[in-house]
């Protein structure tokens, strides 16, 4: 007993002494040795610069230490006093990164297959978080698609549960939705303005759209070849009224109106750069260009909004602008470009410039 009042005092002196809190943290888009010696641009220095390479996110490397802050000296010496300081941790990066968003408070939300779990990025905070719990002692599976409703709450589609998981701004689950609808749901993508959810289910080969509330409304599409027909859709984007569906095994992206009417097509399947095997994530920018991932050739193709080619950039490789089997594509308000490079364990961001 009287060891135990011993280290209660301790462990209180200490935190006195260094503080409770955790330290404060800077969040930094280029790691120890990611930070290139001069601006990383697209098309090359020859031609005017539309897009540029604006950093990485791997897990926590990305946050260090607040300059003069002492807190991480008071939290190892907690950790000696009770025993634990030489467990070794685990280090919270990403392993298979599968797509993501960004909510209002400019949080970074990433859904991690392999590490069956959302990681945020919360640059005002200074902080990653690791959100598992997808329910009542369930965890996640396969997280795929996520989209942020206008109340803050975040939607999940989860392709191996078969549902999408409703989480609160903190990450806690408060409910399901499509449980019993879908196959296997991968991309998401929300109506703000009508509340409506679309789903792309990709075994069942269509788009399910549920009400505000949850129930399902209608199915977009079936199985096959021909306008507004799928095969295998996979991710989503919906800028103003026009959905963007990657056709997966079709091998194209349809653009719908919000009601499910095919308006026009994006890319073509072909064996050259600029053209599409397999592709996958897709988004835009506020030029109504699109952004698509062909994940065969591990490259990023930049189009216009009437369809044609603009820019390839990628190639297989770890280094700056090259990818090894990306997957998702998503963009914030500030004209950034997230592609999630998967089997690099990474994001990478760029940022659209103009023109």
């Amino acid at each position: 007993m009287r060891s135990v009042l011993k280290l209660a005092a301790l462990v209180s002196s200490a935190a006195v002494l260094f503080g409770c809190a955790t330290a404060p943290r800077v969040m930094s888009y280029f790691p120890t040795g990611a930070a290139p010696d001069e601006k990383i641009v697209w098309p090359g220095s020859a031609e005017v610069a539309r897009i540029e390479f604006a950093g990485l996110l791997i897990g926590e490397q990305n946050f260090s230490q607040a300059e003069g802050s002492q807190d991480g000296a008071g939290i190892r010496l907690l950790r000696w006093i009770a025993g634990i300081g030489n467990r070794r941790e685990e280090v919270r990066q990403l392993i298979r990164p599968q797509s993501g968003t960004v909510d209002a408070n400019g949080r970074i939300l990433i859904t991690d297959a392999g590490r069956r779990a959302v990681l945020v990025f919360d640059e005002k905070a200074g902080k990653l978080s690791t959100w598992e719990d997808a329910g009542t002692g369930l965890g996640f599976a396969s997280p795929v698609g996520i989209a942020v409703r206008s109340d803050g709450n975040i939607l999940v589609a989860d392709a191996e549960l078969g549902y999408i998981i409703v989480l609160t701004p903190e990450g806690d689950p408060i409910g399901r939705i499509g449980e019993g609808d879908l196959l296997r749901p991968t991309g998401l993508a929300i109506d703000s303005r009508a509340g409506n959810i679309y789903a792309s289910d990709t075994e069942a080969h269509d788009i399910k759209v549920f009400a505000s509330n949850g129930s399902l409304s209608r199915t977009i599409g079936v199985r096959g070849t021909g306008r507004g027909e799928f095969n295998g859709p996979t991710h989503l984007q919906l800028r103003g009224d026009r959905l963007y569906v990657t056709d997966t095994f079709n091998a194209r992206v349809q653009v719908l109106t919000v009601d499910g009417e095919q308006t026009t097509e994006v890319g073509e399947r072909g064996l050259y750069v600029g053209n599409l095997i397999r592709p996958k994530g897709v988004t835009t920018d506020s030029d109504g260009n699109v952004y698509i991932i062909e994940s065969y050739y591990d490259h990023l193709l930049v189009f216009d909004a009437a369809g044609r080619l603009l820019l390839p950039i990628g190639g297989t490789g770890n280094g700056i602008g090259q990818f090894f089997l990306p997957a998702g594509a998503w963009s914030d308000a500030g004209n950034r470009i997230f592609v999630a490079d998967m089997f690099n364990g990474r994001v990478i961001v760029f940022r659209y410039l103009g023109g």
